[in-house]
């Protein structure tokens, strides 16, 4: 899934999410040790999801936005003139 996929849920929502892809994650642990695992590349993406997710969650509990927050990194350039 997409950031801005994750951005769109509710926190209960990410939270259930969240518990989901744990879940899978923890089958696909023993589904890599008894050499039954399908599709080992769904491995790395679950992974890279929970991180998503967590990541989405953080920034709500802070209440910051990662657009506002380039936005305000970003300072305005000046011109210099010459003298």
């Amino acid at each position: 899934m997409k950031t801005a996929e994750f951005r769109a849920k509710t926190k209960d929502e990410l939270e259930q999410s969240l518990i989901d892809l744990r879940r899978e994650q923890f089958n696909f642990r023993f589904q890599s040790t008894t050499g039954k695992l399908d599709n080992p590349s769904r491995v790395r993406a679950v992974r890279r999801d929970i991180a998503r997710v967590k990541t989405v969650l953080n920034e709500q509990k802070s209440g910051k936005s990662p657009v506002a927050a380039k936005a305000a990194k970003k300072p305005a350039a000046k011109k210099k003139t010459k003298e």
